[in-house]
């Protein structure tokens, strides 16, 4: 009596594949948007060196000068700890220098849609920042830049002609904000880029909507000895070669 042949597992439907393939590409793209919250922008480029045939040109002079004051990396943290309580990730990125810390906040959550008006979740956010801004020791300046895409203005907005319009009083528009909150006016600056400092150039609707934002730079100024000792070491780097030339 012949055996009965077992029956074959059955295939899995083609679908099945395809969709399981686009949740693996979508959690990539959150984990790469989380990862890029917070931009160490020296260490990137250091990282990018190694890729080189030389040297990356920003380390080309090494110079030692005294310590910042106010550690930027600190206040990055403590920016991002506040902000990521109310804003969600996509709305916001946190980049931090040696010489700055720059806040991007981007026009989803920042105004409402096709006007200038804040957000209510903007302005909880700013009122936070507003908050650690008043508490900055030393001399330091907020610079406030507007960007927009190259497709904006998209409506009729009432006072704005064009992008360059637009994109001051994004900058404005927070800038007052924050006046309106007690930080000083002298130490803020207020400025717009219209389209020419996009993030993205592809013509793409969902990067061009990233290229719509308003980004905040806490600047850390230096004082007039650290300026001065940096002069002085890059000096004595160019004195050996003078010699060696009169030689």
């Amino acid at each position: 009596m012949a055996r009965k042949k077992k029956e074959e597992c059955k295939t899995v439907p083609a679908w099945l594949t395809s969709f399981s393939d686009l949740m693996s590409l979508l959690l990539t793209f959150f984990i790469l948007l989380y990862s890029m919250s917070t931009l160490d922008v020296t260490k990137a480029i250091k990282f990018l060196s190694y890729f080189q045939g030389e040297k990356a040109k920003s380390f080309e002079h090494i110079s030692v000068v005294k310590p910042i004051k106010i550690y930027t990396t600190d206040l990055a943290k403590k920016i991002k700890k506040i902000i990521k309580r109310i804003l969600p990730a996509y709305g916001y990125q946190i980049v931090v220098t040696q010489e700055y810390v720059l806040l991007r906040l981007f026009n989803k959550v920042l105004f409402k849609p096709n006007s200038l008006e804040l957000t209510p979740k903007a302005k909880e956010a700013l009122d936070k920042v507003a908050e650690i801004i008043k508490k900055l020791p030393g001399n330091y300046q907020v610079r406030i830049e507007g960007h927009t895409s190259i497709e904006e203005p998209t409506k009729y907005l009432p006072y704005i002609h064009d992008d360059w319009d637009l994109s001051i009083r994004r900058a404005t528009t927070v800038a007052k904000y924050l006046i309106s909150r007690g930080v000083n006016p002298k130490k803020i600056i207020a400025v717009g880029y219209g389209n020419t400092r996009p993030l993205y150039t592809w013509k793409n609707p969902i990067l061009q909507a990233r290229n719509r934002r308003v980004e905040i730079y806490l600047e850390i100024a230096k004082n007039k000895e650290e300026k001065e000792n940096k002069q002085e070491i890059k000096k004595e780097e160019k004195i050996p070669k003078t010699v060696e030339k009169n030689r």
